[in-house]
This record gives structure tokens, C-alpha cells and sequence, in this order.
């Protein structure tokens, strides 16, 4: 059992190019000084003294600058390229978390946080373009998982830390080490990886002109379904970094340092399991039927916090069921969002994905906020559980109008062949 196990975590890995392990590396260097958004609303009320409303405006802010990010990123990764979208998003945001941590007025802060998104959110879009650009179909979905897997590393060691620092050196040393990491991913990336070049003949231009013609995401139907369900889901995840510190903090009665210790073990169940995880799943269950158990996963992780008891117990149990939602949610929402696209329109369709994550990032926060404010967590807690109830029969009547092939034995084991890395060429 224990030798099968191994074989399953160490065959998950496999065939997965060069470029894909120096994407996740880069994602990781960038991701573990990621210390100033969990701990951002925090900051807000109780470092510079504003109100849970004025923190929800700024995080709906942070929201809407990830929706106009993701928009420009998408489309700059069809036009110049992901390479240099993904090195300059990171300068610009390393320099820009440089510049928050001086910033006090209240005014100031929403600019900044409006700024700093818009830049930083055309990371996301570039990055699964450059992932799909160094992938199979194949190993796609495992492709983003080692990233992922990567991030959420990096998200475990990040918060981790910054309770610490915030709580020893304040929170001004945050956006440092925020702001450093952001520019060393960038130095990474143009040292590291090269763009991949696609020489194409006049039939291949020819045949993505059409596909650009029939394959907009603007009119594929079940894509734009698919986005409205994703955008409840993500609405309902993600106040997991905005609005449940401040439930630990003000509920709770938590420190900086047990808070962020309770949101590094997210990272950390993410990165132990969801490579061998997913792995598994991909041969045994159907992407939207995953997407949906995911759901239903964040639904169960709310609403433990009012049916049992307070205790720490049950806020690492509420976050362990919203990690493993997690796993069963986000890899298969973007592979599904991918295997809608083409080379021609990647950039487009991902970019459009993103903003689903963005626009939920301006519903989530500032009305998770103004529930909790006005009707308390518990009314907060049972709204959250009932919107991913109903997102998962949405994603379950998708599956019975769209049926997806199920994959042969031959499928199944060509995905389980070692791949030839693909190289990016010069």
C-alpha cells in the first residue's frame, strides 16, 4: 500500500517539461513573499485605523484593478507575447508593494491597491498561456497543478513568516519583502526562460485567422456558463484571505501569528496532496464533476464554523474542507477553461477566466465584509453555504447538457507515458 502510494505521488510528476518546473520555481520565489494580502485587512483596521466598510472597499478595489489587470494581461499575452507581460508585471508590482507600505491616508491606500492590482493580475493570464505554451494536452492539467502546488508552497511559507515579521518588525517590513520577491521572480524569469518560438507556414496563419473568427469566447455559450458559476464559486473561496482573518481576529480572539499559521496550513495541504490528488481524479472522475465536489467542499468548510462549537480545532478542520475544495475546484476549472482554446486565442479565453476571479474579487470581499459588519459572521457563514449549493447543481446541470467523452484505456495510459520536455528555442 505504501509502495503504491509512493508510485502515484512519483508517476504524478512525471513528463512534465523543463520549462513547466522553472515556471512553478519562479511562482514560488514570488509567492513566498507574498505577506502583505493575507494580512491586508488586518493592516487596515487595525494598524491604520479603518473601518471593516473602508477595508472592504479597498480589497473591492484590489478586485476591480484584477479585473481591468486580467483583461490587459489576456489580451498583451495575444498581442507582445506572455514573456514580457510576465516579467513587467512583476517589476511594476514589486516596485508598487515598495511604495504601499508608505502610503497612510485612506485615499492613497484605494489608489495604490487599485494600481498594484491592475498591474499584478496580468500575471495570472501570461502565465497559464506560457504554461499551455510548454505543455501537452496531455500533462496540462498537472502542468498547472505543479504551479499551483508551487503556490501554494509559497503561500505556506509566506504567511507564516509575515505573522511572524508583522508581529516582531511591523508591517512595514511586509511590503519589503513583498516588493523584493516580486522583482527576483521577474530577474528569475528573463534569466531562466526564453519565449518559445512557433515558426508558422502560411496554412497555419491562415487556419488561426479562422479560429479566431469561431472560437471567440464572447460567443461559445457553455464557456460563458461555465464562467458564471466559476465567478459564484470564487465569489463565495475567496474571502478565505480577506474576510476569515478578520473572523479570526475579531471572533476568534487569534494572534497575527496563529492566524498566519492557520492560512499557511492551506498551503500546506495543498501542496502535500494535490499533485497525487489530482492525478488520481483525472482518470476516475469528469472535470465538471470535480469542479462541483469542490464546491460543495467550501460549502461544508463555512458552515462547520456555526454548527460546531469555536475552537481552533474546528478552524483548522474549516480550512483543511476549503483546501481540499480547493484541490477538486481550481485545476479542473482551468483545464476545463483551456480545452476550450487555441493557440490563437489563449490569450483571450484565459484572460477572460481571469476576470471571473477578479470580478469576484470586488463582490466577495466588500459585501463578506458588509454582511459581517451588519448581520454578523454567522449570517455570513450561512449565505456562503448556500451559494455554493446552489453553484453545484449549476456545474452539475452543465454536465448533463454537455456530457464529456469518456477517456479510453489507451487515453489513459498515453497520458501516463513519460512526455519529451519541451524546450523553448532561441
Amino acid at each position: 500500500m505504501l509502495s503504491r502510494t509512493i508510485s502515484t505521488y512519483i508517476a504524478s510528476f512525471s513528463g512534465l517539461s523543463r520549462s513547466a518546473w522553472l515556471i512553478s520555481l519562479a511562482s514560488l520565489v514570488n509567492r513566498s513573499g507574498t505577506m502583505v494580502l493575507p494580512f491586508l485587512s488586518v493592516y487596515l483596521t487595525t494598524k491604520l485605523g479603518f473601518s471593516m466598510k473602508q477595508a472592504g472597499v479597498a480589497m473591492t478595489l484590489f478586485g476591480v484593478g484584477s479585473f481591468i489587470g486580467s483583461y490587459i494581461g489576456g489580451t498583451l499575452s495575444d498581442r507582445i507575447g506572455y514573456y514580457r507581460v510576465l516579467f513587467w508585471s512583476l517589476c511594476l508590482g514589486g516596485i508598487g508593494f515598495m511604495i504601499l507600505g508608505y502610503v497612510k491616508s485612506l485615499q492613497g491606500i484605494y489608489i495604490m491597491i487599485f494600481a498594484l492590482s491592475t498591474v499584478g493580475e496580468a500575471f495570472r493570464p501570461a502565465t497559464m498561456a506560457a504554461l499551455a505554451a510548454h505543455s501537452t494536452p496531455e500533462n496540462r492539467t498537472r502542468s498547472y497543478s505543479l504551479m499551483r502546488m508551487s503556490i501554494n508552497l509559497g503561500f505556506t511559507i509566506g504567511p507564516a513568516i509575515g505573522g511572524v515579521l508583522a508581529a516582531w518588525k511591523g508591517y512595514q517590513t511586509l511590503f519589503w519583502v513583498d516588493g523584493i520577491t516580486c522583482i527576483a521572480s521577474a530577474i528569475f524569469f528573463r534569466a531562466f526562460l526564453k519565449p518559445k518560438k512557433v515558426v508558422e507556414s502560411e496554412e497555419m496563419k491562415a487556419q488561426i485567422i479562422e479560429n479566431q473568427k469561431v472560437t471567440s469566447p464572447y460567443t461559445d455559450k457553455q464557456y460563458l456558463v461555465f464562467l458564471l458559476f466559476t465567478t459564484i464559486g470564487a465569489t463565495v473561496f475567496l474571502p478565505l484571505i480577506s474576510t476569515l482573518p478578520v473572523y479570526y481576529e475579531r471572533v476568534m480572539h487569534m494572534t497575527e501569528w496563529q492566524i498566519g499559521a492557520i492560512l499557511a496550513f492551506n498551503g500546506l495541504i495543498v501542496f502535500l496532496t494535490e499533485m497525487p490528488l489530482v492525478f488520481t481524479l483525472e482518470r476516475k472522475m469528469k472535470r465538471l464533476h470535480c469542479i462541483a465536489a469542490g464546491v460543495m467542499m467550501y460549502a461544508f468548510g463555512y458552515l462547520v464554523l456555526n454548527i460546531a462549537p469555536q475552537s481552533m480545532a474546528i478552524a483548522v478542520f474549516s480550512m483543511f474542507l476549503l483546501s481540499i475544495g480547493e484541490i477538486f475546484n481550481m485545476p479542473f476549472a482551468n483545464s476545463f477553461a483551456l480545452s476550450r482554446t487555441t493557440d490563437a486565442n489563449r490569450g483571450k479565453y484565459m484572460g477572460l477566466y481571469s476576470m471571473t476571479y477578479s470580478l469576484a474579487h470586488i463582490i466577495g470581499p466588500y459585501f463578506s465584509m458588509k454582511i459581517a459588519e451588519n448581520q454578523g459572521f454567522d449570517v455570513l457563514w450561512y449565505v456562503s453555504g448556500a451559494l455554493c449549493i446552489i453553484t453545484f447543481f449549476g456545474f452539475l446541470a452543465m454536465k448533463k447538457r454537455n456530457p464529456e467523452p469518456a477517456k479510453t484505456s489507451q487515453a489513459v495510459e498515453e497520458e501516463l507515458m513519460p512526455v519529451v520536455p519541451l524546450e523553448p528555442t532561441t
